[in-house]
């Protein structure tokens, strides 16, 4: 019997561990990830991949076919986050971009795309070093504009499935700031979510003579203090971003939030959405009548919910492979995804696990503290100090995802 595909992580370690390290170095922005996109489609042509590019927008697909058997897919993103980062690693980005406003703004992959992608073409490297021990086809997307919310679903709406085959399971992991080395697992990983962006309007005018001139930053602050009761405890609603006015002494005639909103299930998030446009109807109609509101949802994203079969049989092949100890369940966390399209409306399995990626030593500064205090102390993701631990981190998501592509279908799980 030929030797685990454990054993040989070693031999692909080197080129992820560069890759990662350029990526982070150099991101891109949601729809600006030329450079990125570039870099997995060279990676992926250099391991015997047939190359799709500028599916989308800019995302990228290799297809590596080695005989008869199933098509597993696996999914990585390429885009960053306007973030100014300030880990003071050595490859930090220094990157500025224009944002979607048009101004200059700092871009980092305070996320983890950056791992997700080097971790994914590891597994690809990996796979094509060692065809006696899977058969099928091995797919790999480079997907952009996830933080969005709309990448997957421009690449489904341009004809990925029609150009790659359809697959018979799509697997996704995700950077957590939990220990490196560890994964996470459970039914329904990931919220339901919307992206509201409200516009309130008022005729404007003098702050002196408040009584001929309605302000929307008034009506703007109510339903920011009115969210919490709207959507109810189970539900989380918050104002990203608040634009109005340019003087103290000038009342704009108009303000504009952008609201998220993440629930458990898509039915809460439909009626928390449906909440919500009744409060900032009600408090527009109250301080700036005859002023109604623009309301529109800007994205939205189902709840990612693994496959029954699928999830269970990847949770099972990773107790496997890297022990009992190492595989977590996991609490549903109100962060989004728009994961859950690729399995068109569940008609493809999928399955989405989390992967930890602190190191040893960051962790272990803080195991004087309850857990919950723990990840209070520990940069999590979207913080401008999120600093994986690299090389910990990318060995066990090549393990990780490898195995899940073999018990996916590919192979024998004892081959890991």
């Amino acid at each position: 019997m030929s030797p685990p595909l454990r054993q040989d992580v070693a031999a692909v370690l080197p080129a992820a561990l560069e890759l990662y390290l350029r990526l982070h170095r150099e991101p891109e922005l949601s729809g600006a990830e030329r450079r990125t996109a570039a870099r997995a489609a060279t990676g992926l042509r250099g391991l015997g991949c047939r190359v799709t590019e500028g599916i989308g927008g800019h995302g990228v697909a290799g297809v590596l076919h080695n005989g008869r058997g199933p098509t597993v897919l696996l999914r990585a993103e390429l885009d960053a986050l306007p973030v100014r980062e300030e880990t003071g690693l050595p490859y930090a980005s220094t990157v500025t971009a224009p944002g979607p406003q048009g101004v200059p703004v700092p871009v980092a992959h305070a996320c983890g795309h950056d791992a997700h992608l080097a971790i994914a073409l590891g597994v690809m490297d990996l796979l094509a070093r060692h065809r006696d021990r899977w058969r099928g086809t091995v797919a790999m997307v480079g997907q952009p504009a996830e933080e969005t919310l709309s990448g997957a679903a421009a690449m489904l709406a341009d004809g990925l499935y029609e150009r790659l085959g359809v697959p018979d399971a799509v697997l996704a992991q995700h950077l957590a700031p939990f220990p490196a080395g560890v994964t996470a697992h459970a039914r329904t990983v990931l919220a339901a979510s919307r992206a509201l962006r409200i516009v309130l309007y008022g005729p404007g005018g003098h702050t002196a003579h408040p009584e001929g001139a309605a302000n929307p930053i008034e009506t703007a602050a109510a339903v920011v203090a009115g969210l919490p009761h709207a959507v109810g405890s189970h539900v989380v609603a918050g104002v990203g971003t608040l634009h109005a006015g340019t003087t103290a002494n000038i009342r704009p005639d108009r303000a504009t939030l952008e609201v998220s909103v993440r629930a458990p299930t898509e039915p809460q998030a439909e009626e928390a959405e449906g909440a919500i446009a009744e409060l900032v109807r009600r408090e527009a109609a109250r301080l700036t009548p005859g002023q109604p509101p623009e309301i529109t949802v800007t994205a939205r994203s189902a709840p990612t919910v693994n496959h029954p079969v699928l999830g269970t049989t990847v949770r099972a092949a990773h107790t496997a492979v890297l022990g009992r100890p190492a595989v977590h369940p996991w609490s549903l966390s109100m962060a989004t995804e728009d994961f859950p399209e690729y399995a068109a409306g569940g008609t493809v399995p999928t399955a989405y696990w989390m992967l930890g990626c602190v190191g040893r030593k960051q962790w272990e500064s803080t195991t004087d503290l309850p857990l919950r205090e723990r990840f209070a102390v520990i940069p999590p993701n979207h913080s401008p100090r999120f600093a994986p631990d690299p090389v910990p981190t990318l060995r066990t998501g090549i393990v990780a995802m490898a195995t899940a592509a073999l018990a996916g279908g590919l192979g024998d799980v004892s081959e890991m």
